[in-house]
């Protein structure tokens, strides 16, 4: 029981700490500094991230071969190269020897399900799937395409480890107040749950290809409402270039998602006083629906208030951004891994012997 204990805490910490390896991500990425390390695992060749400009020319001399996208003539800052070299500390250091930790604790106790063995070994998969991705990210000099992998592989991470959390509650027997969902209601809702988790990543995966493809984020313009909620003074304008028109594609799918949200909530609402636990997956939806709602909002602000001196405004707006979404993304994913996870979940035959 206390090995078991130990494996909570230790699970419940690793989500929060993956959370932060994804916050320390996106600083690197709306620092534009993911090509601050142009090498892997070291930086510059070095282990530190105290690399002076005279040291940064030293080893684009020695290795021409890894000069990335801003030319042999760019100069990292400190900071720039600090964030890289803490988010790869954060992950490769830390949480990649905790995650197989709580595989062996795991591994150690011989009354653990086989959904949380599952869940443990699949987390350690995961995470060094996650670290060979970075490594391929940085090879190829931050493509659009392998930031939004990495950042997917990050969230299906994170989601493993929730579930192995949920697991380990059930097996335990001590659910937590605000899981305990109606079965009749959990079991109309769990694929409605699905696909509007679904929808929120899409919304999300195409928010992070627009922020990471040049020019994309401004192509319907700046500062103006010609450029939001319109598209350069248009509500549909013709799609020719998919990359780098992706706002518009971006707009159009957080547009539908928003309304899927949004009449979700109207349901629920209509819903929950019919069932004993409905208020609680009231709560798990409409929270999903603010904040996606909230996170509309902060996209607008970001064209809206876009201007060539307000650079750290936009950095934060674009960070709060991407953090939101993931946040939405993992209310309702989380949503739908407990209901399936604890109000729908059958015994085993195993189990009840």
């Amino acid at each position: 029981m206390l090995d078991r204990l130990n494996t909570k805490r230790l699970t419940a910490a690793l989500i929060v700490l993956t959370f932060l390896v994804i916050a320390v991500g996106g600083l690197i990425r709306v620092s534009e500094a993911g090509e601050s390390c142009p090498d892997w695992p070291t930086c510059f060749g070095s282990w530190s991230f105290d690399i002076s400009p005279e040291e940064q020319e030293a080893w684009w001399q020695e290795n021409p071969d890894e000069i990335d996208s801003r030319g042999e003539h760019h100069r990292y800052t400190t900071f720039e190269i600090f964030t890289e070299w803490f988010h790869r500390l954060l992950a490769g250091a830390i949480l990649g020897p905790l995650v197989l930790l709580n595989w062996l604790l795991i591994r150690r106790e011989e009354d653990s399900s086989a959904s949380v063995k599952f869940g443990s070994t699949l987390a350690v998969g995961l995470i060094i799937w996650q670290g060979a991705l970075g490594w391929l990210t940085v090879e190829l000099d931050n493509e659009h395409w392998s930031v939004a992998l990495h950042l997917a592989s990050a969230l299906a991470f994170e989601l493993a480890l929730i579930w192995l959390w949920l697991c380990l509650n059930r097996d335990s027997g001590q659910t937590p107040d605000w899981l305990e969902f109606d079965p009749v209601l959990a079991s109309r809702w769990n694929k409605r749950i699905a696909w509007l988790g679904l929808g929120s990543f899409t919304s999300l995966f195409a928010g992070v290809f627009v922020s990471t493809t040049p020019g994309a984020d401004t192509v319907c313009g700046v500062g103006s409402y010609d450029a939001w909620p319109l598209c350069q003074g248009e509500l549909f304008p013709e799609i020719v270039d998919i990359i780098n028109q992706s706002q518009v594609i971006h707009r159009w799918i957080v547009a539908v998602v928003g309304i899927a949200l949004l009449t979700a909530a109207w349901f629920v609402w209509k819903e929950h006083k019919e069932h004993q636990h409905g208020l609680i997956l009231r709560n798990w939806i409409w929270t999903a629906a603010g904040l996606f709602l909230l996170n509309l909002l902060i996209g607008a602000l970001y064209v809206l208030s876009w201007a060539p001196d307000t650079e750290l405004f936009q950095q934060t707006l674009s960070l709060v951004h991407l953090l939101i979404g993931s946040l939405v993304f993992l209310t309702l994913a989380t949503a739908w891994l407990a209901t399936s996870t604890l109000a729908l979940h059958e015994p085993s035959l195993e189990a009840l012997d």
